[in-house]
């Protein structure tokens, strides 16, 4: 088991998880969570989540997330990327700093980047080093021409590892 750690830019809990190995490419790091997967936002009371394969670059900032359900859950985009710090790992867990910043791709293929208030919110109040909003202003932009022409890992490798993470019992 890997628990995946999300915290904000002043060190506060945000999401939290158990999560499964898949595998690892020339991308990253591919984990699962089978249907029913407990998620918490910060110290808030957990939700059950559909299934869901979590891809970890080994050096970018950013996350990505792939869902199961129906689209009738808060887990409904196809994918939902989240504008991270690079990963730090430690035995058994993950941690990355959430920067606001989300791109989208909805099940009919719209792509946007979301949360851009929050961001600029947070740019002011958590200070923000200017290398840092250049970095998750360069990811985020890159990322939408990614999920647009659906780039690996964002067209085969996706859905091939949220199978997997759906046949996990």
């Amino acid at each position: 088991m890997v628990i995946v750690r999300y915290t904000k830019y002043d060190g506060s809990l945000h999401w939290h998880f158990g999560m499964r190995p898949l595998g690892s490419d020339e991308h990253g790091v591919w984990l699962g969570a089978p249907d029913g997967t407990a998620v918490q936002r910060g110290l808030e009371t957990p939700i059950i989540s559909p299934a869901f394969a979590v891809f970890i670059p080994r050096r970018d900032w950013w996350t990505a997330v792939w869902n199961a359900g129906d689209g009738a859950t808060p887990f409904h985009y196809e994918v939902y990327v989240d504008v991270t710090t690079p990963a730090t790992w430690e035995p058994r867990r993950v941690t990355m700093v959430d920067l606001d910043l989300d791109v989208v791709r909805t099940r009919d293929g719209e792509c946007s980047i979301r949360d851009e208030d929050e961001f600029a919110e947070h740019t002011i109040s958590f200070r923000y080093p200017d290398e840092v909003v250049a970095a998750a202003r360069l990811s985020a932009d890159s990322l939408l021409g990614r999920l647009q022409r659906r780039e690996e890992p964002f067209d085969r490798l996706g859905p091939a590892y949220l199978e997997k993470a759906i046949a996990l019992r």
